[in-house]
C-alpha cells in the first residue's frame, strides 16, 4: 500500500517553535510536503471536541490536528502524541465528535504502529 503524506499549518507552526537551529531542521524535513488548506469547518470541528471537555482548552492545537485530518478525510493521523491524539481514553470520544457530525473516523496511530502493519516492512 502507498500512502501521501500531507501536513497542516498546525504542523508547521508546531515545527518552527523552540530552539531557531532546531526549528530550521524540522522545517526542511518538512518541506516539499504538500500542505492541507484551512478552513472555517476545521475550527468547528475542534470547538466541539473543547466544547465537550474532550481535550482541555490547552490542547486546542491537538484539537486542531484532529479536525483538520478527518476534514480533509484523511485516511490515518500520525502522532507521536500520546497524552492527547493516540490516546485510548480520548479517541472513542473524539470518535463520537465525528460521528455525530458525520464526518468519516480517521485511524489515529504513532509512525510505529502504522509501519508494524506493512507487510513490506517485516523481517
Amino acid at each position: 500500500m502507498k500512502y501521501e503524506l500531507v501536513v497542516s499549518q498546525y504542523v508547521i507552526d508546531e515545527a518552527s517553535a523552540g530552539d531557531p537551529m532546531l526549528a530550521a531542521d524540522r522545517l526542511r524535513v518538512l518541506s516539499g510536503i504538500p500542505r492541507l488548506a484551512g478552513a472555517p469547518e476545521i475550527d468547528r470541528i475542534a470547538g466541539e471536541i473543547i466544547s465537550r471537555a474532550i481535550l482541555p482548552p490547552k490542547a486546542a492545537v491537538d484539537a486542531l490536528h484532529i479536525a483538520s485530518v478527518a476534514h480533509h478525510r484523511i485516511q490515518y493521523l500520525l502522532t507521536w502524541n500520546c497524552r492527547h491524539i493516540a490516546n485510548a481514553k480520548i479517541l472513542p470520544r473524539v470518535h463520537q465528535v465525528l460521528t455525530d457530525l458525520g464526518i468519516p473516523l480517521p485511524i489515529v496511530c504513532t509512525p510505529e504502529e502504522l509501519i508494524g502493519d506493512d507487510p513490506r516492512t517485516e523481517d
